[in-house]
């Protein structure tokens, strides 16, 4: 496979805190990096993460201004939604009661929903937040997932930077902050936190910080269910650099790959014991949710109905997210992305396409699979150095219909997210 080709490439030295390449010849790279903003505690955004950071704010306050004049017309409160919309609640619940304390019996089926379903990262940060903050639980929620899609923006950046250089970057931020459901990045969810964690995870690997990389990994995986696939991530490269350096490995590695799977596996162990299943408890639980591997069964049967009885918009055009998904997987495999990427997108994807559950959330559960995203940002790039013009127009109207989408999803959709 072809290596991702990077026009003028030049090295930053490790003196500056990034070994990044960037496209920038040498005289303007120093005058770029001269030109850094500086944050508290001297740490500095890589050239050109500003207005990719800014881009990447002014969609998504966009749809939340969307949101709120939507509320505003249906009279109801502005923000109305946010912290409170499908799962959020369940986080809110637990963290201000704690595990085992709520249940919803299904009237269709009389499967009992537990809480033990959702994974107990986010719950404890906005407890955390709550208790030392003058602020509402629902507020802190808001703020935990707000601050995790501004790092997890800031992660994206900094990996497609150091692939691809800083205007493949800067598309591939406002693609992943334009997607048709990137509404989920405003409202008390899990994905921002997931995105975060696995991007500066995956940023590691490619840098061989294996601890940080494990550390990161592990954290990931009490972030979400399929927050494994960092890990696996993380485990693939490991195997691979194994192999290539014939076992000669740093110590580094063995434990960074070793704790990587541990939030998760720790997680899935604890509610087995809650159950009385060490191992099959929680895959218990799930089936209640009607989230489990069926290997696609269910999005067989999806498809089927989809064709002979219809459907809203919302589920036609999961449908084509998913498609598009598979689709732009193939493509970063063949433009030869790093293996890491490739583990971590292709695990996310496997599970959205194998597993069951409510078809109009999957396009969600692919939100955190921002590495798919990077053949349209390369040739968002290309297009833009070519026809600038055009790349404006494709970028804002992408913008413009994730902000409308996302608006009626969270305002009068009725479809959970």
């Amino acid at each position: 496979m072809a290596k991702p080709h990077v026009a003028d490439r030049t090295p930053i030295t490790q003196g500056q805190g990034v070994s990044a390449l960037s496209p920038a010849p040498a005289a303007e790279q120093a005058e770029g990096t001269d030109r850094r903003v500086r944050l508290p505690f001297r740490v500095r955004l890589l050239p050109g993460a500003a207005p990719a950071l800014a881009l990447f704010a002014v969609i998504r306050l966009t749809g939340l201004a969307a949101i709120a004049v939507a509320n505003r017309t249906m009279g109801h409160p502005l923000l109305k939604g946010l912290a409170h919309s499908w799962d959020s609640r369940w986080y809110l619940h637990i963290a201000q009661h704690g595990y085992g304390t709520q249940t919803h019996v299904l009237a269709s089926t009389g499967a009992v929903q537990r809480d033990w379903a959702f994974f107990p990262l986010y719950p404890a940060l906005t407890r955390a937040v709550y208790t030392v903050l003058p602020i509402t639980p629902g507020a802190a929620a808001i703020l935990i997932a707000w601050s995790a899609a501004v790092v997890a923006a800031y992660g994206i950046y900094t990996i497609g930077h150091h692939l691809y250089g800083r205007a493949v970057a800067t598309a591939l931020v406002g693609v992943w902050a334009a997607l048709p459901h990137s509404v989920v990045l405003d409202i008390a969810y899990t994905e921002p936190l997931l995105t975060a964690l696995a991007a500066w995870s995956l940023y590691a690997v490619l840098r061989r910080r294996w601890l940080w990389a494990g550390a990161l990994a592990a954290l990931a995986g009490l972030s979400r269910p399929t927050g494994f696939a960092v890990a696996a991530a993380v485990g693939a490269v490991a195997i691979q650099e194994i192999v290539r350096r014939r076992g000669r490995v740093p110590a580094g590695l063995w434990v960074g790959t070793a704790i990587a799977p541990l939030g998760w596996v720790g997680f899935v162990l604890w509610v087995g014991a809650q159950t009385g299943d060490l191992f099959g408890g929680y895959f218990t639980v799930q089936r209640a949710w009607d989230s489990r591997f069926d290997f696609g069964v269910g999005s067989l049967h999806f498809l089927k109905s989809l064709l002979e009885h219809g459907g809203r918009a919302v589920y036609p055009l999961a449908l084509v997210i998913v498609v598009a998904a598979v689709l732009l997987f193939c493509l970063l495999c063949l433009d030869g992305a790093p293996l890491a990427l490739i583990v971590y997108a292709g695990v996310l994807l496997l599970i959205t396409v194998g597993g069951s559950g409510p078809y109009a959330s999957k396009p969600r559960f692919l939100l955190p699979a921002f590495p798919l995203l990077i053949p349209l940002a390369r040739g968002l790039a290309r297009s833009w150095r070519l026809r600038p013009k055009q790349a404006v127009l494709v970028g804002a109207s992408l913008a413009a219909a994730s902000v409308a989408y996302g608006t009626y999803l969270l305002t009068a959709g009725h479809t959970p997210l």
